[in-house]
């Protein structure tokens, strides 16, 4: 009963340790994955929005699957109105 008592609280101070060290850099993580999505709907997006895109054959069919958050990415880019023509988000 003892040793399992010592192993839940060992535990416990296992997992309060990791959150205080990862805490700084929660941000710094989350704000380069942003960065890394933000390229990646670029690159998917280029194409329609008249960039030439040399990966457009395999980028093509991933387009419907970000359309999702095709709105929110063109706002965080600064772009009032979606850039594509014949696509009406807002």
């Amino acid at each position: 009963m003892k040793i399992s008592a010592i192993r839940q609280w060992l535990k416990q101070a296992n997992q309060y340790a990791t959150e205080v060290y990862n805490a700084p850099y929660r941000s710094a993580i989350a704000r380069a994955k942003r960065e890394e999505d933000d390229l990646f709907m670029l690159l998917v997006f280029s194409e329609a929005m008249g960039v030439p895109n040399p990966a457009a054959y395999y980028t093509l069919e991933l387009q419907p699957l970000m359309l999702e958050r095709f709105h929110a990415w063109h706002q965080r880019m600064g772009m009032e109105h979606s850039p594509l023509d014949g696509f009406r988000c807002c």
